[in-house]
């Protein structure tokens, strides 16, 4: 159906964005590819990957599944790009989003709030904000929480919106948990030896959206991107290395994996649309509370108090919370003593994360940097 809309010499990417953007009438999603249900077909294949890489114990570590279980698959057309569906153990998903939410936003990370407050009132974003979020709703309009109003966040080498950089200067230590799991989950489909050195996490609300990009700032492209999805599901949109070359469409769901690699590492691609996870996708909230049959005493994923889950939980009823990380540099590379300036994809148009504009906080914080080259077409 998206594709039946697309005409020759068109920018075909962005009229497919729309089409999955679109409220009203809502579109169909017929075409959209959902790896979740075990079906191969023409377009869809397995992906190989490496169970002897990845010891059971060393994927537990870090709430991996064995990989020998894991359910991996490729695109044809699109050498490089590999889809895990949802590979984390039951229980172990939690921890992760809390890492997100509670962990990750916390000084010396750099976040969109940083941009219009002082540093003293995003100190501890989520101790502001969990007596909101743990309240049941009084009816009437509330102001959002600071959890509720943040859009992005940046580990490691911190992004440079402006430039489309990073640089030595603007570093801060990535998180040991997150690296762990981004080197396990390589080495299962590859490579060995991969050094998480930057993160981006975009959280979503409802109504948002990511625009049309290409993630390319890195110094070394011969590393995989990872890209990490929680909560809510989302329709993703992978294209080619013009705008001319129309996106395939799938769906995101709750612990999904992506790991773009060789050709598909420079690749167009973009979020057009949040969407209610089916069921069995969720984060039900027993998940919380079934985690402690199935940890190591070695382990990195940590029990959540009951606090901590409700608030994520409530959370994540109405969110996504996407994390990709990167490695930067490669062996013996440092970075120019005068960075480069990289020109936008799509010359005159706002880098940035964009929500509907009926909500005001929203519309205010399209404007804020959200990941490279990012189209914010309407």
């Amino acid at each position: 159906m998206a594709a039946s809309i697309v005409e020759s010499g068109e920018d075909a990417f962005r009229k497919i964005f729309k089409f999955y953007k679109r409220r009203n009438p809502p579109p169909d999603f017929t075409d959209v590819i959902d790896f979740s249900k075990d079906v191969l077909s023409n377009k869809i294949v397995p992906a190989k990957l490496d169970p002897a890489a990845v010891s059971d114990v060393e994927a537990a570590k870090v709430g991996l599944k064995p990989v020998i279980d894991w359910r991996a698959f490729g695109l044809q057309g699109y050498p490089g790009f590999i889809f895990i569906s949802n590979p984390f153990l039951l229980g172990s998903r939690p921890f992760w989003v809390r890492q997100c939410l509670k962990t990750y936003p916390q000084k010396p990370n750099v976040c969109n709030l940083d941009m219009h407050m002082p540093p003293s009132d995003t100190q501890d974003i989520w101790g502001k904000s969990i007596h909101a979020l743990s309240c049941p709703p009084s009816g009437k309009r509330e102001q959002k929480s600071l959890l509720e109003r943040l859009r992005w966040v940046t580990l490691g080498y911190h992004y440079n919106w402006d430039s489309k950089t990073y640089c030595a200067k603007n570093y801060t230590p990535f998180p040991t948990d997150l690296h762990l799991l981004s080197f396990q989950i390589t080495a299962a489909c590859g490579f060995p030896g991969f050094n998480a050195e930057a993160g981006i996490l975009n959280y979503y609300r409802s109504d948002s959206s990511l625009g049309i990009h290409v993630d390319e700032s890195e110094l070394d492209h011969s590393r995989p991107l990872l890209s990490f999805s929680f909560g809510q599901s989302a329709i993703f949109l992978l294209g080619g290395t013009c705008r001319q070359d129309p996106p395939t469409a799938m769906y995101m769901h709750n612990g999904d994996v992506m790991v773009m690699s060789g050709q598909s590492r420079l690749l167009y691609h973009a979020v057009p649309r949040i969407v209610p996870a089916p069921q069995g996708h969720t984060i039900l909230e027993m998940e919380g509370c079934s985690l402690a049959s199935s940890l190591q005493d070695n382990t990195v994923v940590e029990r959540m108090s009951k606090q901590d889950w409700e608030v994520c939980s409530k959370y994540m009823q109405t969110s996504r919370v996407n994390v990709t990380v990167r490695q930067v540099l490669g062996p013996g590379q440092s970075f120019p003593e005068t960075p480069l300036i990289k020109p936008r994809t799509d010359a005159g148009q706002l880098a940035g994360y964009h929500n509907e504009p009926a909500d005001r906080e929203s519309e205010r914080m399209r404007k804020s940097r959200s990941c490279d080259s990012v189209d914010t077409e309407e």
